[in-house]
């Protein structure tokens, strides 16, 4: 349904209304949107399209920042830096809190444009990401004011480029900006060119909470042209990307090709879940694992894809994901009684729909799920018997697709999961405490649940081992600690006289 159907039909109440307010804010910029530079709107030269993927409509024509723009950024951020430094931590934290409070404010508008230009759903953008992208503001105001005791001997690390994703766009903006700004850095955030508009109405809303000019910056734009110019330009001092290992392992290059800055990297992963032979409430037990595998359209870096039963459970466990999955209505994002929208683009659909081409290539047929080509729509999907050889249960898909893999002992359970180039997350489900430990810390991933899905919470560091991270962590602590120097000063005040120390 278009927007200007649900203007007509006025089907959805305060969905209507909501997304008439973020209509007439793309108005108000006559849908034409620059980068931010100094917190100044530039236009630039070349534009693309953010559209609806829901409904392919153009919503609005967005800057493609170059070279020269990224360089424009960078002097303005270096500029500004050291002012943002020297602030104490308490007006740093006024900044952030007032951001805080903005975001709040605004809460409705910008749960409305994630959802018009990411395809979410907007009962997620509205009761999830959008309360928790004031959450983690507040947090790291908070943190801002404990920097001197938290982390003693510290300095801002100067200038940080962030490349952040488009599943995600505005709660990746908190935990990569709010952390780094705490700390006093200035920073220039590249948002994914398919989701750019929430990032820009953070822009405008960080110069009415009175950040300084320059220490914020946004500059929308594709990977090889913008992205590549901020990982080459010696005047960054730290990179901190979230996105796939594939396009992480440039920044790496671009930082030893350049002035070896830092780099943190937030990666893929493919999650597994073990349910063991004596996991307890097998409808619990396949709540959560539904929740992991197709929450966001599957489109999460953490999401469960690969499931790995104890055969004597796997029937069980079966009869209950597609009861659970049964319960994920899918339609237009806009409509708050659904809980699954569309995939992010149709390059993406296209990807994921490949995977399921292969699969029936090589016979195999889901349990349950559908792909209509005229929407582009790919609904949950299950398949009941992988290989743990298999492409399905060995690649990250990013989608609604779910592949169940049967083990005969906890052993090659563990086995099994720790059998991948990846290590982001994984979950176990077990009655009992000692082997759902046991397991949990024999298995190599960052974020370990027991009986549950999660990714933890604000404070307990988010990333992963091997090829699903590199450099340090998000949330938490250690969000402040990747944006930081540890720095040492060492005095002999044996070459000074008592009234040259009375006098400094």
């Amino acid at each position: 349904m278009s927007v200007k159907e649900i203007f007509e039909t006025m089907e959805y109440g305060p969905a209507l209304e909501a997304t008439q307010e973020a209509m007439q804010w793309l108005q108000n910029h006559d849908r034409r949107f620059g980068h931010y530079i100094n917190g100044d709107i530039c236009e630039g030269s070349d534009h693309f399209n953010s559209r609806n993927p829901a409904t392919g409509e153009v919503l609005a024509k967005i800057a493609q920042a170059n070279e020269q723009d990224v360089h424009n950024a960078v002097a303005s951020a270096r500029a500004a830096q050291a002012d943002w430094a020297a602030q104490s931590g308490h007006q740093r934290a006024r900044v952030l809190y007032a951001i805080a409070r903005l975001v709040q404010k605004h809460s409705r508008l910008f749960a409305t444009l994630e959802t018009l230009d990411n395809g979410k759903p907007i009962r997620e953008s509205r009761d999830i990401d959008i309360p928790l992208v004031h959450r983690h503001f507040y947090y790291h105001a908070g943190m801002a004011q404990l920097m001197a005791s938290e982390l003693p001997n510290r300095q801002a690390l100067g200038v940080c480029g962030q490349i952040i994703p488009w599943n995600f766009p505005l709660l990746m903006l908190a935990w990569k900006i709010g952390p780094a700004l705490a700390a006093g850095n200035s920073v220039i955030i590249k948002p994914a060119e398919e989701t750019s508009l929430t990032a820009l109405r953070v822009a405008e809303l960080a110069l009415e909470a009175g950040i300084p000019r320059g220490v914020f910056q946004v500059l929308p734009g594709d990977g090889p042209t913008t992205g590549q110019a901020l990982g080459l330009h010696h005047g960054v001092d730290m990179i901190s990307f979230t996105g796939s290992t594939e396009t992480g392992r440039h920044f790496l290059r671009y930082s030893a090709e350049s002035n070896l800055k830092k780099i943190t990297l937030e990666c893929g992963g493919k999650n597994p879940s073990l349910v063991l032979s004596d996991a307890e409430h097998m409808d619990k037990v396949a709540e959560h694992i539904a929740m992991g595998a197709f929450w966001n359209m599957g489109q999460n870096c953490s999401a469960i894809s690969r499931v790995i039963v104890d055969e004597s459970r796997k029937d069980e466990l079966i009869e209950a994901l597609m009861f659970q999955a049964g319960h994920f209505r899918q339609g237009d994002p806009l409509d708050p009684a659904n809980r699954l929208g569309v995939l992010v683009s149709e390059a993406h659909y296209t990807k994921v729909k490949s995977y399921l081409d292969l699969a029936s290539k090589d016979g195999m047929t889901p349990l349950m799920g559908s792909v209509s080509a005229d929407d582009r729509t790919i609904t949950p999907t299950i398949f009941g018997d992988v290989s743990h050889d298999h492409v399905l249960a060995r690649e990250e898909i990013f989608g609604p697709v779910m592949g169940i893999v049967v083990a005969r002992s906890t052993d090659e359970a563990v086995a099994m999961a720790n059998d991948t180039s990846y290590g982001l997350a994984a979950s176990v489900f077990s009655a009992s405490i000692g082997p759902a430990l046991r397991s949990a810390r024999a298995i190599n991933a960052g974020t370990v649940t027991v009986n549950c899905y999660g990714e933890g919470d604000i404070t307990t560091p988010f990333g992963g081992f091997r090829e699903s991270g590199f450099g340090g962590r998000d949330n938490g602590l250690a969000a402040h600690d990747q944006f930081t120097e540890t720095k040492t000063i060492w005095v002999d005040l044996n070459d000074y006289r008592d009234e040259d120390l009375i006098d400094g």
